[in-house]
């Protein structure tokens, strides 16, 4: 389900973040598109907390600190990642009304990202929103190799250590599906959502501006032996 709002209704972080709250999120048509699209999906996805699955391949790319990864170090790097052209995506929904308004939420703490680096260029990273305990995936990309796989690991180690309990993907596609991403319907989906509005949970307990070694991130978000196909 999708409704559009014109481009002359101001939506506020407040009105976002209530939006968010009822299961209902904003993308636009295209860069160039000013007006929004309230999207409520029949089937949501979600990555369970205690579910993600890795390759062997990705547990020692994590392992091998190739990568440095903290978080909230370049919030506008990290979205225009994000709306850059990609193989099989060459528009992006991502407007300069996305980027004002998901830069004010970060501006108060309720933006997040996943900063990826190999030296000091930053080649993959994800963002997203924080509300109660819940985490709501907005964007991935990657430069390199791996790099934003490795982002999603860091960040369900993050979650996992900051009590959160709901990891909102949106949708699921044939890529996060290999991560253990599952679809809920819209009323299962509420169940889970309302129970992760309850409390608020720490983004931060981990630190943000010094890297977490990848063999701490990986035991924390994968105890488990890694499986997988090897991609």
């Amino acid at each position: 389900m999708a409704r559009r709002d014109s481009a002359s209704v101001e939506i506020t972080p407040e009105v976002l973040l209530k939006a968010y709250a009822c299961g209902i999120f904003p993308m636009a048509e295209s860069a160039d598109d000013p007006a929004l699209y309230w999207i409520e999906p029949e089937q949501r996805g979600v990555i369970p907390l205690d579910g993600l699955r890795i390759s062997s391949r990705l547990a020692r790319t994590v392992r091998s600190d190739r990568f440095h990864v903290v978080a909230d170090r370049d919030f506008e790097a990290v979205i225009d990642g994000c709306a850059e052209p990609a193989p099989g995506r060459m528009r992006t929904w991502i407007n300069a009304r996305i980027r004002r308004l998901y830069g004010r939420l970060f501006e108060v703490g309720r933006a997040h990202t996943v900063e990826v680096y190999d030296g000091d260029a930053l080649v993959g990273g994800l963002y997203g929103v924080s509300l109660g305990c819940a985490f709501f995936g907005e964007s991935m990309f990657h430069r390199e190799r791996d790099a934003s796989k490795v982002a999603l690991v860091h960040l369900v180690a993050r979650l996992r250590a900051g009590g959160y309990r709901l990891l909102d993907t949106q949708f699921v596609t044939e890529h996060l599906r290999r991560f253990g991403a599952v679809e809920v319907s819209r009323r299962n989906y509420q169940k889970l959502l309302a129970n992760a509005l309850i409390g608020e949970a720490d983004f931060n307990v981990l630190p943000v501006a010094e890297p977490i070694p990848g063999a701490r991130a990986l035991a924390l978000a994968c105890p488990a032996t890694p499986i997988g196909s090897g991609d």
